[in-house]
């Protein structure tokens, strides 16, 4: 899914550079791709093990972060978190425009129209792969993700769950309940929905709007889709809630509160305000507006 996602971003750049949207030819376009990707890696694997680990091994082994190895076998990168990877990727596409010479907020904008659209099968494969599911749910559409944590029938809010899905159970006993798919929601939202917006609607206005704003309506979109798809997916359980302020917050496998908020939730506001930030930094500067290069 990284390979298609990585692909689909490329090709989105070609479009764009065909249309004479940016001066960049094909292994231009390709090496701005390799440097926001290398970016994006290093960023999303560093956030994931310093901010959503939940312990300080990393911290005190940090020639750890990036050892595929665990207990003598191969396991990868276990663990990418998407807001690391969006500052490894600006931090990417900062280093190519210093290496190339090219206007960073041109190379900003081109990459934010088409990053989304790739994204979405990021959140498909986290699909395919039964992680990073939702809160327990009663929804007609709600599905039973094998290897999602099991909730003892002692408890009375899982067997009144139980019996309205229509599950058979004895006291005592283990259950999986349905979950929102809200890796679904993501890649509808967050991938194909702002995908629309941004290409459709932002990129076609580009000439009439400073550079940069591609950016930061980017960042400000999937902030904002993010923090409420955050409601329906389920906390990292060794981080639970970083600020509960609801009534109720002591079981993270249900919607509880809106004032019950998550890490994600957390980058997700701090993303908002700072493309709102950017977005007015540019406005008052009379930033300088795109202009086609044929």
């Amino acid at each position: 899914m990284y390979v298609i996602a990585f692909s689909f971003a490329y090709l989105m750049i070609r479009v764009q550079a065909r249309k004479g949207e940016i001066d960049l030819d094909a292994d231009q376009s390709l090496n701005l791709v390799l440097y926001c990707v290398i970016g994006l890696i290093i960023g999303a694997r560093l956030f994931s093990v310093l901010f959503y680990d939940g312990s300080f091994y990393y911290w005190t082994h940090p020639w750890m972060i990036f050892w595929p190895f665990q207990g003598g076998r191969f396991v990868g990168l276990p663990g990418m978190s998407y807001h690391g990877g969006l500052v490894g990727a600006i931090v990417g596409g900062w280093t190519y425009s210093r290496r190339y010479k090219v206007n960073f907020l041109t190379i900003a904008d081109t990459v934010s129209y088409a990053a989304p659209l790739g994204y979405t099968f990021g959140r498909l494969g986290n699909f395919i792969n039964g992680e990073l599911f939702g809160r327990v749910s009663t929804q007609r559409w709600a599905m039973i993700f094998p290897d999602a944590p099991l909730f003892s029938t002692n408890y009375a809010w899982v067997r009144e769950i139980a019996e309205e899905v229509g599950l058979s159970y004895q006291t005592g006993a283990m259950v999986n309940l349905p979950r929102h798919p809200s890796q679904l929601y993501e890649a509808l939202f967050e991938g194909v929905l702002l995908f629309c917006f941004l290409w459709f609607v932002i990129r076609r206005r580009r000439k009439k709007l400073p550079q940069g704003f591609g950016l930061a309506w980017y960042v400000i979109g999937y902030g904002l889709v993010r923090f409420i798809i955050e409601y329906f997916r389920s906390p990292d359980e060794n981080l639970g809630y970083i600020i509960a302020l609801g009534k109720e917050s002591d079981n993270i496998a249900l919607f509880q509160s809106f004032f019950n908020f998550s890490m994600g939730q957390l980058f997700c506001l701090a993303m908002i305000a700072g493309g709102l930030l950017f977005m007015f930094f540019l406005s008052r500067h009379k930033g300088v507006k795109h202009a086609s290069h044929r």
